[in-house]
């Protein structure tokens, strides 16, 4: 397809028919040669994640775009009211109750199927990552069908953006105090498959003048009322764990200074009780709940529309749920990645006993959609979602995210993250 001649084709006709390629490698890897310590993590970058980007795009629409950034604002309104957090904490992990503030911090994703009658929001993840990653990638774009469709953020100004956003966590806290050092939070970071990353944030950080460390939890101790890193003072922790509660031994010190706020940890677990737990969901999606919430109509009406018909798993509802589980889609309350989580119609009787021995939701089944990629000659069909990154009730970026399987896992060849296009006509 010629798609650059015919600037009325619709992101559909695109998804399946423009196989341009606009992933510029090189910029890429000039992203990673502007520190010395990034330059000399890139052939290992390289050979550790090889499939972090996909070399073509994702097409969404300009209206599903403001559709999905509707949700974002709806369920972010509904989750800060003192109804809903008095609901949702009941029962939660007494950390969640020592802290002040609502906040969701850092890097929250909202992640979306799209489908025909709209963006569908599958669930909300704190500590999502990928941002920086693709700030990267959105500046490291050829041009694509420009008569047809143009990138959907504006990549010069992410940095500003996500740098802003720290300070910010930092003087809701702490005031007017200068933030001084910190500390990238991970298991193990240099194996973790993101830890390029890790780098790209300490860059940041670096370049703004803060005092920047990647380390493994294990290493922080606590003395006298303030968090150490060797002998030097962490200010904020950005936290990339994912152990939501800091309940394994490993992490008791960074839940101490957390609880007792000599650190500022973002995000927190209080912000994973309120927005990740999947089980906010079936409030979130339910018009009964959010009437006696006393949740506005338009706001209520957006998110009923917006987000798949969720509800607990109970045991007592066993026959129903097993008969119509080829339309249900079954998670953990805490999962992360798609871990544990299962099609129905894919469901073994053992697995479904685990589930039902479990804690688990039931969302109704929207199946991703689909992007073509390869060649007009031979077309590979990749599954994606889109993800948006949000801060305060707003988005900072949109991406996609193309894989096989069940679920994402960079492991596709020709997958990974892509970036979002949406069409010219439209903006």
């Amino acid at each position: 397809m010629d798609c650059a001649r015919d600037p009325k084709l619709g992101v559909e006709v695109l998804n399946s028919g423009c196989f341009c390629l606009t992933l510029d490698a090189a910029a890429i890897e000039h992203a990673f040669a502007t520190d010395p310590d990034t330059r000399a993590a890139y052939p290992v970058v390289l050979a550790n994640s090889p499939n972090l980007f996909a070399a073509t795009p994702v097409f969404v629409s300009q209206q599903h775009l403001s559709e999905m950034a509707g949700i974002v604002a709806a369920a972010d309104a509904v989750i800060s009211l003192p109804s809903f957090q008095e609901l949702v904490l009941v029962g939660s992990d007494s950390i969640t109750h020592s802290e002040t503030k609502s906040t969701g911090g850092v890097f929250l994703s909202y992640d979306f199927h799209v489908t025909a009658a709209g963006p569908k929001l599958i669930e909300i993840n704190t500590n999502a990552g990928g941002a920086m990653l693709n700030a990267v990638l959105a500046r490291a774009q050829r041009a694509c069908c420009p008569e047809s469709a143009r990138i959907a953020v504006a990549p010069g100004t992410l940095d500003v953006t996500f740098s802003r956003m720290f300070e910010t966590e930092w003087r809701r806290a702490r005031g007017e105090r200068a933030l001084r050092s910190i500390a990238i939070v991970d298991e193990n970071p240099l194996t973790q498959y993101l830890y390029p990353e890790f780098l790209l944030f300490q860059q940041l950080f670096r370049r703004n003048g803060i005092e920047a460390f990647i380390t493994d939890p294990s290493a922080l101790k606590l003395h006298n009322g303030t968090l150490l890193l060797g002998s030097e003072p962490i200010d904020l922790v950005y936290n990339r764990l994912t152990d939501f509660m800091l309940d394994e031994p490993g992490h008791a010190v960074l839940r101490e200074a957390h609880r007792t706020g000599a650190v500022v940890l973002t995000p927190n677990p209080l912000a994973h009780a309120l927005y990740a737990n999947k089980r906010n969901l079936t409030v979130l999606s339910d018009p009964e709940h959010l009437r006696m919430l006393g949740v506005p109509d338009a706001t209520a009406a957006t998110l009923v529309k917006g987000i798949p018909r969720t509800e607990t798993v109970d045991p007592s509802q066993a026959e129903r749920m097993w008969a119509a589980r080829r339309k249900l889609f079954f998670k953990p309350t805490s999962g992360f990645g798609g871990k544990a989580a299962y099609r129905g119609d894919k469901l073994t009787k053992r697995v479904w006993s685990e589930i039902l021995a479990g804690d688990y939701v039931a969302q109704a089944m929207v199946p991703p959609p689909e992007r073509l990629v390869g060649t007009a000659g031979a077309p590979q069909a990749l599954k994606f979602d889109v993800r948006s990154y949000v801060y305060d009730g707003a988005v900072q970026l949109t991406t996609a995210r193309l894989y096989q399987g069940q679920m994402t896992n960079f492991r596709t060849a020709g997958g990974g993250f892509a970036p979002v296009f949406t069409d010219v006509e439209a903006s």
